[in-house]
This record gives C-alpha cells, structure tokens and sequence, in this order.
C-alpha cells in the first residue's frame, strides 16, 4: 500500500492527467497556487519514486516523470485506510455520521440512492446476498 500526502496527491493528480511532466513543468504548474520551488518538488518526486507511486524515463535533458500506480487503485487504498482509521472500517457508520452533521446535499444523497441501486442489481445478477 502506498501511502501519499496530500502534496503529493496534488503531482499524482497532474501526472495522471497530463504525463509525462518534467520537473519544471511541475514547478511551474504549481508555483503560483502553493509556491513550491524547484527544490520542493524535487524532493516530492524523488520521495514519490522511492515510495513507487512514479517513475522517471531520461528525457533528453530532463527526466520525464510518469504515473507508476492506477488512479482508481490509489484512490480504493486512501479510502480504506481512510475507513479503517476514522470508522473502524465501517461505510454505515462514516455515512450515518455524514447525515447527522447533515453533510450530505439533496444531490449527494439521490447519488447515494443510484450507487445502492446499482449495488443492488449486480448482487441480484451475481446471485450473492447483500
């Protein structure tokens, strides 16, 4: 499981939507939102490479950083570790805790409504009780 700070959510974010990106590029993207220098994330993508979230390929005169893990699979393992630590692992109790504070919108919880829905239907295709 490869666990990543929220700075570093932010490069994994850009990489996978625009790879490759240089070190520059990077720095560039985002000096003016968070004020990061060439230093600061050098340091975040040589963390990142030991961590095995990126890879770099030589790229002429600079290294091209690409995204080394899926996007869908990153964001499966920060939402189970997120679950584990903040509920015990419980999407009923996070979610009932969501409506208390009444933090859901009218529009959140017609989505939540479809999700069960579809939910539902592959367990009845699947034959498996829900």
């Amino acid at each position: 499981m490869i666990r990543l700070s929220e700075a570093e959510w932010k490069v994994m974010s850009l990489l996978w939507e625009e790879a490759p990106q240089t070190m520059m590029q990077v720095t560039s993207h985002f000096k003016e939102t968070t004020g990061w220098t060439k230093h600061t994330v050098m340091t975040f993508l040589k963390r990142m490479e030991e961590k095995g979230a990126i890879y770099y390929e030589e790229g002429g005169r600079a290294k091209l950083y690409y995204p080394k893990i899926d996007r869908r699979e990153a964001v499966l393992q920060e939402t189970e570790g997120f679950l584990d630590k903040v509920f015990d692992g419980r999407m009923g109790l996070m979610l009932n805790t969501m409506v208390e504070q009444q933090a859901l919108s009218r529009e959140e919880i017609t989505e939540l409504y479809e999700i069960l829905r579809r939910a539902e239907e592959k367990g009845k295709e699947g034959g498996e009780a829900l």
